[in-house]
């Protein structure tokens, strides 16, 4: 803008349009709300003791997620039959990497998942409901706030994800089927197969923890954020999550005898490689539900 005799001013041709946001501008609106959601995240997670509260959380994922991906399994059978759902996820082998053995175990989750039954189903339902008790306990070690009723008020809460549990599981299904034709043992096996894959996985995987960890920062989690923020910072630590997950696949792949170092016994280095990924997993998690925390507190407060 330059000034004219009498007080009058014109803009000059580069010169913005009053009230017009610039690209200038909007970048440094973002850096300053990244900024400030870093500063809140490191508020939130500062002096506390998260690799503790991972660990923690990971104990409850030991007894509660096998327990979830049985359930998951044994709601696809409603439709299809034990034998039906069974013979349809075993056709996905192809998609397991074979090298570290995991295709024998992933049979017998699938046997087992099947053909659970009615009883066996509600019966899964209360190791499973443990992780939302894990999720509160760690969630609390990170932000202390009087609380009653911890174990019992996360696990109610936590098992009512069994309603979408069908819904997740039968997406998975029919991917997995879509996808199979591209392993290399389905007769797929080149570049874009590949690169199809992993984007088709991720997005599915990334989708589905968004839509169940909103439900988990909102009702089984301390603080109850806002449903909108609760769902963008699931969908944020589900973009995370899933990545990781993709990782673990990788590591699957690599012929490694993770054995070695407990004298050769597979078993038991198996057991650790999982809960190794599972604690660095949880981290993530944790992570994530202290970013949302932060950015619900900048919401209630008003701020841009």
């Amino acid at each position: 803008m330059i000034c004219a005799p009498g007080g009058r001013t014109y803009r000059r041709p580069h010169d913005p349009l009053p009230g017009r946001v610039t690209g200038p501008t909007v970048r440094r609106r973002a850096i300053a709300e990244v900024r400030a959601e870093v500063a809140g995240t490191r508020e939130v997670l500062s002096g506390r003791d998260v690799a503790g509260a991972a660990a923690t959380l990971t104990y409850f994922a030991g007894i509660a997620l096998v327990a979830w991906l049985l359930v998951a399994l044994w709601t696809t059978s409603w439709f299809a039959g034990a034998d039906g759902a069974a013979r349809r996820w075993r056709d996905l082998a192809v998609l397991v990497p074979p090298d570290m053995g995991a295709r024998p175990s992933y049979d017998l989750l699938v046997t087992a998942g099947t053909h659970v039954g009615l009883l066996g189903g509600l019966v899964l339902l209360f190791p499973a409901s443990f992780y939302g008790e894990g999720v509160r306990r760690a969630c609390l070690a990170i932000v202390p706030q009087p609380d009653t009723f911890t174990g019992w008020r996360a696990r109610l809460a936590m098992t009512a994800l069994v309603v979408v549990a069908p819904l997740v599981a039968w997406v998975f299904l029919l991917v997995g089927e879509l996808m199979a034709p591209l392993s290399p043992e389905g007769g797929g096996g080149g570049l874009g197969d590949h690169l199809v894959r992993i984007l088709v996985a991720f997005t599915t995987v990334w989708l589905a923890l968004g839509l169940v960890l909103t439900w988990v920062f909102r009702m089984v989690a301390p603080g109850r954020p806002r449903w909108a923020v609760a769902a963008v910072g699931a969908l944020a630590t589900g973009s995370f999550l899933a990545g990781f997950l993709q990782g673990f696949t990788l590591f699957l792949s690599l012929p490694v005898d993770v054995g070695l170092p407990f004298a050769g016994l597979g078993v038991v280095g198996g057991v650790v490689a999982v809960g190794l990924w599972l604690y660095v997993l949880h981290l993530f998690l944790l992570v994530g539900w202290a970013a949302t925390c932060a950015l619900d507190h900048r919401v209630r407060e008003g701020r841009p």
